[in-house]
């Protein structure tokens, strides 16, 4: 097949023609698919159908050393649980706080504090300032974008590069500007593009040089454990780098169970410095008498330790690889020859990153929710939905039966070229 971009403008027209026919013959079978979201099928979530069951009397519901976890109490957590997610991520428990099943919202209380009370280093809260700037690497998570849209905060894109974001763009922005409070990250498997940071990127995050004294990285590292297979890609440590540190207090780490064990009521965590602790805690302990510690238990009687989280996390990898394959195959039939579109082959994480044609994402999207074909709103990635080239779709491979993945990633394709061709032919 000849590349649309080597074609002449009568064999684009010829080619438009075959692929607006092949969309209406789409369009008319009234298909409803849903690729939106990056959530657990069905199969993954029977995974842990037995934590359910795990505690069935009043006696389960006490941990080794006594403590009813019907009851209130404990601020920060179960410490069984503290220890257990300790050892899978390698920060001390005492610098560990549980929530809820929200690891978004404890970013966004996070934001909220910091608003309302500042941080450590504030001279004021920062919704006394003029302005509070946040830099978002993009294409990005739109739910962080939100956040700040949310609370007013003003986004600055930082462009995304093959070992995560331009931190050359990044520290001369922070050095220069002390309206910049903070930094959105996903470190591993970053959402879209399935990038891990580098070695040397996670080093230069926690030397950063910033003029804000209150400066913050918020490190949302959702997907620290969710590799396809035995090869998946590794991160490097940034708490154990920064702690103890004069930059410790910069950090702001986010983890969560919510696609380990249930998104509806998994554990989430933030970690942070001894000085951001005690800060955090005299706010919190006005909100909360404490956290849901009979579900934190449920998965500590359940994993037992890290290494029964990471087993855990090889079914699930099992369960995503073969629709990431059967995603990116039809990618390289469909679209390869054409060389309108690129796209990321992550080794883990829940999404692919797909860069169609200049000018015409949005169209791609338009076309493809006209044919029952529901994905990620074109624009979304970036911050205020903005996407500047108008090229980025994320696609998100683990919800639906691989048969109707397939059949949606084909549509996709159509609807991606039938773009190109309607504003190049």
């Amino acid at each position: 097949m000849k590349k649309y971009t080597e074609s002449t403008r009568a064999e684009l027209l010829e080619e438009k023609k075959k692929v607006s026919a092949e969309y209406e013959a789409i369009k008319a079978r009234g298909l409803t698919l849903d690729m939106s979201r990056g959530k657990p099928s069905a199969e993954q979530l029977g995974l842990t159908e037995s934590m359910l069951h795990i505690l069935n009397k009043g006696s389960d519901c006490r941990t080794d050393d006594g403590i009813d976890c019907r009851n209130y109490g404990q601020l920060f957590g179960l410490r069984e649980a503290r220890e257990l997610f300790s050892s899978l991520l390698g920060i001390p428990a005492d610098n560990i706080i549980l929530g809820g099943n929200s690891s978004l919202n404890m970013m966004y209380d996070t934001v909220a504090r910091a608003m309302l009370y500042g941080v450590p280093g504030s001279k004021l809260p920062w919704c006394k300032l003029d302005r509070v700037k946040f830099l978002c690497p993009a294409p990005g998570y739109d739910r962080h974008f939100h956040i700040c849209e949310s609370l007013g905060i003003e986004m600055i894109p930082v462009a995304m590069t093959p070992t995560g974001p331009d931190m050359d763009e990044i520290e001369c922005l922070a050095a220069e500007d002390e309206a910049i409070k903070g930094i959105w990250c996903v470190p591993k498997y970053s959402n879209p593009q399935g990038i891990t940071y580098s070695d040397e990127v996670v080093r230069r995050f926690a030397s950063l040089k910033c003029k804000a004294p209150d400066f913050r990285i918020f490190w949302d590292n959702a997907y620290a454990v969710h590799d396809l297979g035995d090869d998946g890609d590794e991160l490097l440590n940034i708490f154990e780098l920064m702690h103890g540190t004069d930059k410790e207090d910069m950090l702001y780490y986010f983890f969560s169970t919510s696609k380990i064990s249930f998104p509806g009521s998994g554990v989430a965590l933030l970690a942070l410095s001894d000085r951001n602790l005690e800060a955090t805690k005299k706010i919190i302990e006005a909100q909360t008498i404490g956290p849901d510690k009979i579900n934190q238990l449920r998965h500590v009687r359940y994993f037992t330790n890290a290494e029964g989280i990471v087993d855990h996390m090889r079914l699930h990898g099992m369960a995503l690889k073969p629709k990431f394959d059967a995603v990116l195959d039809t990618l390289r039939k469909e679209l390869g020859p054409t060389g309108i579109a690129e796209w990321t082959e992550p080794k883990g994480g829940y999404f692919i990153s797909l860069d169609v044609a200049e000018g015409t994402a949005s169209e791609t999207y338009r076309l493809a929710s006209a044919a029952g074909v529901k994905i990620t709103k074109a624009g979304a990635t970036f911050p205020y939905g903005k996407d500047p080239k108008d090229r980025n779709l994320r696609l998100a491979p683990s919800y639906p039966p691989i048969e109707e993945l397939s059949e949606a990633i084909h549509v996709i394709c159509v609807c991606a070229k039938l773009a190109y061709l309607n504003k190049n032919a």
